[in-house]
């Protein structure tokens, strides 16, 4: 297992500071976000890029997630967001990043009436999704998401589901612990789909709502957690992404891997 480092404990801060930090962090892996204040462009890239190479860095990306679903029943709303998505898949390629994750459909207005409606849209954009990033050699892989927002895809059984309904096997899971620790939903990820589960996002809350805050600052099991990630072979990185007490999240990390 590898250790990264989402941006989001930054994400408030300007570009070029997010810069400085790279700088600094001892980490294997890095998350970079491409949305707000980070959104990417092709200057931004080249010196990412840059950044990147000089540190030793292996990348992954969060796909832009402000304003954007992609369940969306509204044409033009859905081409919008479609279009800035594939806009960051070819940005991740010209990074050289492996993983590029994306946050399921949200249900609409018109979903509560008739939920297939968004159910449907969502598949339809998964699929196109997944099609074109595997065009420009990217694994795009989805994120489970968190109540009470109306992500479609929220618990495990929802998963399930999905996975029946795509059709194909191919997309992994990124499982974010935090999300998954407000779902009490932790033990059944790892219990139903161990096998999707190919990247990861930690964090720590209370088990209320999304605190983002350090390991150990909330009520999730970390040493518990590691031992299952080790349980079901996890190979891929464990991405911080807490957005306080970075530096000891890592350091607690490292010796949950080493002595967990």
């Amino acid at each position: 297992m590898k250790i990264g480092l989402s941006t989001l404990f930054c994400f408030e801060q300007p570009f070029t500071t997010m810069l400085k930090y790279l700088e600094t962090i001892d980490v294997e892996n890095i998350e970079l976000i491409d949305d707000g204040q980070h959104a990417f462009n092709e200057s931004r890239i080249k010196t990412l890029k840059e950044t990147v190479k000089k540190r030793g860095f292996e990348t992954s990306v969060h796909a832009p997630f402000m304003d954007v679903n992609i369940a969306s029943f509204s044409k033009s709303a859905r081409a919008s967001a479609m279009l800035r998505l594939k806009q960051s898949i070819q940005y991740s390629s010209e990074l050289g990043s492996r993983y590029w994750v994306f946050h399921p459909g949200l249900q609409t207005d018109v979903g509560q009436f008739s939920p297939a409606l968004d159910w449907k849209t969502n598949l339809e954009s998964v699929r196109e999704i997944i099609d074109f990033a595997e065009k420009f050699g990217i694994t795009a892989t989805i994120e489970n998401g968190l109540h009470p927002l109306p992500f479609l895809l929220k618990t495990a059984d929802d998963f399930l589901r999905f996975y029946e309904d795509f059709g194909e096997t191919s997309i992994g899971l990124t499982l974010d612990i935090g999300h998954a620790n407000v779902n009490n939903q932790i033990d059944c990820f790892f219990e139903k789909l161990p096998e999707k589960i190919v990247h990861a996002h930690l964090h720590d809350n209370h088990g209320k709502f999304d605190e983002h805050l350090g390991l150990g600052d909330g009520n999730v099991d970390w040493q518990k957690t590691v031992r299952t990630f080790k349980r079901i072979s996890f190979k891929g990185t464990l991405v911080i992404e807490s957005t306080k007490n970075v530096e000891e999240s890592i350091q607690r990390l490292k010796e949950l891997i080493i002595h967990p």
